[in-house]
């Protein structure tokens, strides 16, 4: 019998980018969608790519980068997912999450929702 404990679970950070391509064309920033429906998935993985760049050279702060530029709600907490266990996320959200080390930095992560990075801090 396998029971569930808090050594299952991991805890995250992610900054989405939402584009054309995204289940719900709509955030926070952008309630009627109007820059997502306009935002290709290829500007939104290049921007996505220039903010990881300068979170991994030290010149951007990763909870700073994601108040400021994701599409979640998690951006008013720095992007701040709290602790989540195996299939709460979606898959390759979830896979990439556990193969990082606390404090690492993912690579672009693609989903449903859009393009992500994530930061595993737990």
């Amino acid at each position: 019998m396998s029971s569930s404990s808090s050594s299952d679970k991991v805890r995250a950070s992610h900054i989405l980018i939402k584009h054309e391509g995204s289940r719900r064309k709509a955030s926070w920033k952008d309630p009627e969608g109007r820059v997502i429906s306009n935002t290709t998935r290829d500007a939104a993985i290049s921007q996505l790519k220039a903010l990881r760049e300068d979170i991994v050279s030290g010149k951007l702060k990763f909870e700073d980068v994601a108040t400021r530029y994701s599409d979640c709600s998690s951006a008013k907490r720095g992007g701040d997912l709290g602790s989540f266990g195996r299939k709460q996320m979606q898959k390759p959200f979830e896979e990439a999450t556990y193969a990082l080390k606390v404090g690492e930095i993912s690579e672009i992560v693609d989903t449903d929702s859009g393009v992500h990075i994530i930061k595993r801090i737990g």
